[in-house]
């Protein structure tokens, strides 16, 4: 192996990504040096892109969802071993994975599916760990106590919600209702797992009354907060919890929720590695959790598109393609050559 590295990064928001050659970071305390074999995009890199505002120095590496081998470990890793086969999305505080070699957590990081290609499993970890969060962390499901409850997915067809929906019913046993736009994003949901389907471009709250079945215990939105506040608040059931995703930029009365004595949280899967809390760990419980039920055909790979190896111009299209807002699942790219 040589001591240098190919990478693809940003030096300000408006640039094309560019080829770049750095050293190969060498892996120490709890990291894993990994040969990457396959990543995913995510809305998330464009969201970092778009917030470099001077030009930088060297430039930003993008991309938090990757699969490839370990090829070095620290001298306090005890999970992953040399060799491992491992999936991941890493830390956004930290270089990504747009990258021949990258540096991860292993805290973060679990042994890839046994089942699946690379690019099934890269497009895997981001979305797996934010919708196990949204689901069990901060909506609180407890899968034998809430089974036979409903949840209410916003934008049930994107990377979150293609894995959001299986979790749903395959691990919590929930009734799932979904939201989707067009047909062939409706059959996506129902061939993952969503009991019912409604238009989130049309009135959700008369959609939903007109399924005649009870309130939604748990509300998970992944698309614009703002847009939906409003009718998850008068949707949610007496006690019930909703989950967002995307920053809001308008302050709201959450007096709204008082009466109902229903809450509000947000997930960010990024916090515990960024903070180094002391449950880092349960991200690389989650993914293990993931790896399995993958292996076992309980739940399926997000994937949806493969545009090819990491380039330049691939990346460029992967990001076009999630800008258009219409993406299905995940889409994923093939190693560096």
């Amino acid at each position: 192996m040589t001591d240098k590295m190919k990478a693809i990064g940003y030096q300000f928001s408006d640039a094309s990504p560019t080829y770049f050659e750095q050293d190969i970071p060498e892996a120490k305390g709890h990291d894993l040096l990994i040969k990457i074999s396959a990543i995913a995009v995510n809305p998330i890199d464009t969201k970092v892109k778009a917030s470099i505002t001077t030009r930088l120095e060297t430039p930003r590496i993008l991309g938090w969802d990757a699969v490839g081998t370990v090829i070095s470990a620290g001298e306090n890793t005890t999970l992953l071993n040399v060799g491992d086969n491992v999936f991941y999305a890493g830390d956004i505080s930290r270089p990504g994975c747009y990258a021949q070699y990258q540096l991860v957590d292993e805290r973060i990081a679990a042994k890839a599916p046994l089942v699946l290609k690379p690019e099934q499993s890269a497009a895997m970890p981001l979305a797996s760990i934010t919708a196990w969060e949204a689901l069990f962390s901060r909506l609180k499901i407890f899968p034998r106590y809430d089974a036979d409850k409903t949840i209410l997915i916003i934008g049930g067809a994107g990377g979150v919600g293609s894995i959001a929906i299986q979790l749903a019913k395959v691990v919590a046993n929930l009734n799932v209702i979904a939201t989707a736009s067009r047909p062939e994003t409706e059959q996506w949901c129902r061939r993952l797992g969503a009991d019912h389907i409604i238009d989130h471009n049309a009135d959700l709250i008369g959609q939903y009354r007109m399924l005649n079945i009870e309130k939604p215990d748990y509300i998970l939105c992944l698309a614009n907060t703002d847009q939906y506040f409003d009718a998850m608040a008068a949707l949610i059931a007496p006690e019930g919890m909703i989950c967002s995703l995307v920053n809001s930029e308008t302050k709201y009365d959450m007096n709204v929720l008082k009466t109902k004595s229903a809450g509000f949280i947000w997930e960010f899967m990024f916090t515990r590695p960024m903070f180094k809390t002391k449950n880092m760990t349960a991200q690389h419980n989650i993914l293990t959790n993931i790896a399995t039920m993958l292996d076992e055909g309980k739940i399926i790979s997000t994937l949806q598109q493969t545009m090819g190896p990491i380039t330049p111009d691939n990346i460029t299209k992967a990001h076009q393609q999630l800008q258009t807002g219409q993406t299905i699942g995940k889409i994923a790219l093939t190693a560096m050559e």
